[in-house]
């Protein structure tokens, strides 16, 4: 999924305007977290893998393209880079301890020691080293040391149109120890860009949408745990496994959620919190604890997310010892995809290192390191978000208006899920509308508790505040969540008289509408006028920037999507593709169920959400008024860089 730099960044600057005007409307943060650059010279490409600070206050960074840059002074208008380390495989992780900095690179933990003192290593030592079959998807994260000083590392799987371990504890989380002693922990993972452990010191890994991984997602790890994909259920038949799982156990013809299928085998393990699909992310990367120094989210956690550009924010809680909890909105705005936070250390910023990696993210740039800092200033937002045997408490970072908070209208909360199986993620599913039956607000207005008509344990619940304010006047920077709920306190379903209002299959973009026909018109004859083969290319690109019809020309035109992620195509009116793909954005949770496919005039034909690996062909005729139309995929965030121009003669 690579592309040269030259190619990426003629692109970047060809989208900027876009970019910059989409970037300047998702900062509703501004006045309370700024974002400050740090300068990087011309000639260095930061491409960030990794962020670790040194014992000196000095930043390290590791890159794509094998460098290991040491910045001193960081948070200066004209910091000091020196290449501590070079000749490293694509490092995707930096930690330091004891005087060395510690990376994964694709194929083996390295120890780099500077010996004499001069800020560049001298010792280049393999701690471990796993196999490798030369798979570009085969990505290496970490480490994460543990309070014990052993090391985690995390093994992406590679990629032949789905996800595969075709090379030993890839899909795994392995321990690592000083002196080269490997122990597997934990499989099922697909691409786990994140590793981080909470307050409580328990381990999470953050995923991607794929293949098994119907939405982003975390997930608490503990030994012995199988958390999806079982792709690395092909190693459990070595000795050194703790999980006695084997591939061909696992069955997705059932049609259940990762939920429902962790009650007929007891190893796998649901996720703590789901990230829906668009709504809160693409690709979920890097995590960090909220600090004392940094608002009034002490405890919590930071994810960040590669395609979006943003960080969002984690409210956990055990119900039962089981995990589960929130995420909300934090931070957008970011000049490219965020990968790695990274505290200073003196907790009074956080590090973020961003790289687009050829995938297209909705910051406009390659790379970027930027400072995040807390101006001081309290937003008003949902701190957290409680279950309750009955419904959730809300509480607030300032106190709410008591008046409108006390209204059931104020709230909107809607539940669903996803499916469990081999295809590419999921659509939502199961979706149904709670009714809100009673709403208590508290003295001091700071939380409000929801009693609901009914809880579904294994759903994911939207929850929306509508013109909610602060009991004076200030608005509410976001005003949506999304809370995962395992377990129900005191017991495993509550329900009223009156059940919720079931809102699935409500898709319109399905095939046979005038705007999307698979079977040739009878009318045409057994032939079109042209006939048009397009597909994509690494880095969310279409292979053809032009196609030239004439007016009114019967086409033929068949789209394949041979790439590892989801697409689908739209030809729009001229200058409408801006439009069309925003609406795409704001689709909400009817979004993958519509195909992405905004109901537009301005959309004229359109193919399904195709998976990776899949293909259609739809048939319409072109328009009769010549012009530059265009042609563009409107799965969230694609828009912005992957469209074309149809050319009506």
């Amino acid at each position: 999924m690579l592309r040269s730099c030259s190619t990426a960044i003629t692109l970047v600057l060809a989208l900027f305007t876009i970019q910059f005007s989409y970037g300047q409307l998702i900062r509703p943060e501004a006045d309370y977290y700024s974002i400050r650059k740090v300068k990087i010279p011309d000639d260095i490409y930061l491409e960030v893998g990794g962020l670790a600070f040194n014992d000196k206050g000095e930043l390290g960074v590791t890159t794509r393209r094998g460098d290991l840059w040491l910045i001193q002074n960081p948070a200066s208008q004209n910091p000091n880079f020196i290449r501590y380390a070079k000749g490293l495989h694509e490092p995707l992780g930096l930690n330091f301890k004891d005087g060395s900095f510690y990376c994964s690179q694709r194929g083996e933990l390295t120890k780099l020691t500077d010996r004499d003192g001069d800020n560049r290593a001298d010792v280049y030592k393999t701690v471990y080293s796993w196999d490798l079959i030369g798979n570009y998807h085969e990505y290496s994260y970490g480490p994460l040391f543990t309070p014990e000083g052993d090391m985690l590392v995390a093994l992406n799987l590679g990629w032949i149109g789905r996800g595969a371990s075709q090379s030993k504890w890839r899909g795994w989380v392995l321990k690592i120890s000083e002196d080269g002693e490997m122990e597997p922990i934990a499989t099922g993972m697909r691409s786990p860009a994140g590793m981080g452990f909470n307050k409580n010191g328990d381990l999470f890994y953050t995923e991607n949408q794929g293949d098994w991984v119907g939405s982003g997602r975390m997930t608490h790890v503990e030994k012995g745990d199988f958390v999806g994909n079982p792709e690395g259920l092909r190693w459990t038949h070595l000795p050194e496994s703790p999980i006695k799982v084997k591939f061909e156990d696992i069955d997705d013809s059932k049609g259940l959620s990762l939920y429902e299928y962790a009650k007929e085998i007891p190893a796998v393990k649901p996720p703590s919190v789901w990230f829906p699909h668009t709504l809160m992310g693409i690709s979920t990367s890097g995590i960090a604890i909220f600090n004392d120094r940094f608002g009034p989210f002490e405890g919590q956690l930071m994810v960040g997310d590669q395609g979006h550009s943003k960080i969002m924010r984690v409210f956990q809680e055990q119900v039962n010892g089981v995990y589960q909890g929130a995420c909300f909105p934090f931070v957008e705005g970011f000049s490219s995809g965020v990968l790695r936070l990274e505290w200073a250390p003196d907790g009074e910023a956080l590090y973020v290192g961003m790289t687009s990696r050829g995938w297209r993210s909705t910051g406009p740039e390659v790379f970027a390191l930027e400072r995040l800092e807390w101006t001081g200033k309290t937003l008003f937002e949902m701190k957290t978000i409680e279950a309750q045997s009955d419904g959730f408490l809300i509480t607030f970072t300032e106190p709410v208006d008591r008046v409108k908070a006390s209204q059931p209208a104020s709230y909107s909360i809607t539940d669903f899920s996803y499916l469990y199986h081999a295809t590419y993620g999921s659509p939502v599913v199961d979706k149904e509308s709670r009714q809100i039956q009673h709403v208590e607000v508290s003295d001091d207005g700071l939380s409000a508790r929801l009693t609901l008509d009914k809880l579904r344990p294994g759903y994911v619940y939207e929850v929306r505040l509508n013109d909610l304010a602060s009991a004076t006047g200030k608005d509410m920077i976001h005003s949506f969540a999304y809370y995962t709920l395992n377990e129900i306190p005191g017991g495993s379903e509550v329900a009223a008289s009156a059940g919720g209002v079931s809102e699935s299959g409500t898709g319109t973009a399905e095939a046979g509408s005038t705007k999307r026909i698979n079977d040739m018109p009878a009318s045409w004859g057994g032939k079109a006028d042209e006939v048009i083969t397009i597909g994509t290319l690494p880095g969310l690109k279409f292979d053809q920037s032009v196609l030239i019809v004439d007016a009114g020309a019967k086409v033929q035109l068949t789209f394949n999507n041979p790439d590892d992620m989801l697409h689908n195509l739209a030809i729009v009116n001229p200058n409408k593709a801006d439009a069309i793909g925003t609406a795409a954005m704001n689709l909400g949770l009817d979004g993958e169920d519509l195909a992405y496919i905004p109901p537009s005039q301005d959309v004229l034909y359109h193919t399904g959400l195709l998976q990776p690996g899949s293909s259609e062909t739809i048939f319409f005729e072109a328009p009769s008024t010549p012009g530059e139309y265009q042609f563009v995929c409107t799965f969230p965030g694609h828009h912005l860089v992957m469209r074309g121009v149809l050319q009506v003669k």
